[in-house]
């Protein structure tokens, strides 16, 4: 098909932060399914040429070009909403959006933009009411995935005892130290951490060259006032330069705060599965993850993943599988081979275009003929 791909290229719109998720994952599975892309940067455009040029510039894409399916990510409120809404009533493009974060953004964003669409993409089971109660009807549950044309196993010898990649965000911190002063070596990266990022090359090797692959997704709320001076203080301090002891002795000082974020003495975590539970297992990667929303749909817990529900167990299951390779390996490889057979985002743009009306190969056909590039063309 021919797509207007209209999502951010650079993380959070900035180059300067390199490539985005969705240039990673969206877009680079849609290209080697074989789909002819018109890649739209909305950012990009908008903050060289302003938002007006920028909406005008779809519209007229959209006339010119006449796209089968305009896909798109909103990041904030750059689109001109009578645009979208005309592109959707009014063109022959079917629009559909993803929407990211439905568990937390639903009332002050995803309930705005929902009916400019002809179809939405939602990862949170708990939206679908809602926006049965908003009489839209057009949405498809999906769920994260992996970009298996990216994320591979390479089949590398073991580097790392524990590893974490991602920002230091909620109780993330204290977590980390917690199982350093188990006496357990966990390395860390991400942007905020003393250590700072890896770059896309880099993580791929770091899941599969990772013992234990920790996913610590308990990030996304929206806390308050104290929570959020936590967790400033949190993320100063895990770049300052100081001693272990000194560094675990002023996190857990903030955490006995009770900022508001789970912390290391809640009873448990409530979390919601993110891209990480799928791209580690893609990589060929042991993964120890939190109890996230709905995970046992897509993972056996215990043959295709590990899992913990409180800082304890996690500290237990880390000993445990560190010192049981033979399992770790095993579970590993089942975690592999299950989101090959099930969790790429083939599989899911697969399920989401046949929704919509158009049909495709099915995904396992696709994923054994391997990459076919589309073509590419890049508009400003």
């Amino acid at each position: 098909m021919k797509i207007l791909y209209a999502a951010l290229k650079y993380d959070y719109g900035d180059p300067r932060r390199g490539l985005s998720f969705e240039h990673y994952n969206f877009f680079d599975s849609l290209l080697n399914m074989g789909h002819d892309l018109i890649y739209f940067d909305f950012a990009s455009v908008a903050r060289d040429r302003g938002r007006e040029f920028m909406n005008r510039r779809l519209l007229e894409l959209v006339t010119v070009e006449k796209p089968d399916i305009m896909f798109s990510v909103l990041f904030r409120d750059e689109f001109d909403p009578a645009v979208i809404q005309r592109i959707s009533r009014d063109s022959q493009t079917t629009t559909v959006n993803w929407f990211c974060d439905d568990h937390w953004r639903f009332d002050d964003f995803s309930s705005r933009w929902a009916p400019k669409f002809n179809w939405v993409v939602t990862t949170a089971a708990s939206a679908l009411p809602r926006y049965s109660q908003l009489g839209f009807k057009h949405v498809i549950k999906s769920q994260w995935a992996c970009n298996h044309f990216l994320y591979r196993k390479l089949d590398l010898p073991d580097r790392y005892d524990a590893t974490f990649v991602g920002m230091p965000h909620g109780d993330r911190p204290h977590i980390v130290q917690l199982v350093r002063d188990a006496g357990i070596d966990l390395r860390v990266w991400g942007k905020g951490w003393s250590e700072g990022r890896l770059s896309q090359e880099e993580m791929i090797r770091v899941f599969g060259q990772s013992r234990v692959n920790l996913n610590l997704s308990n990030s996304s709320n929206k806390p308050g006032l104290k929570a959020r001076t936590c967790g400033l203080l949190q993320r100063t301090i895990v770049q300052l330069p100081m001693s272990h002891s000194v560094r675990g002795a002023l996190l857990r000082g903030i955490a006995r705060l009770e900022c508001g974020t789970p912390t290391a003495t809640a009873t448990g975590y409530a979390e919601q599965i993110k891209g990480r539970n799928f791209e580690i297992p893609g990589c060929g990667g042991f993964t120890l993850t939190g109890l996230a929303e709905d995970l046992s749909d897509y993972y056996k817990p215990g043959r295709d993943v590990a899992c913990f529900s409180t800082p304890d167990e996690l500290v237990r299951r880390l000993r445990h599988y560190l010192a049981h390779e033979d399992e770790r390996r095993a579970i590993a490889e089942s975690g592999y081979q299950r989101t090959l057979r099930a969790h790429t985002y083939v599989h899911r743009f697969v399920e989401i275009f046949n929704t919509m009306g158009f049909a495709s190969q099915p995904a396992s056909d696709l994923i054994a003929t391997g990459p076919r590039r589309g073509a590419v063309f890049e508009v400003g």
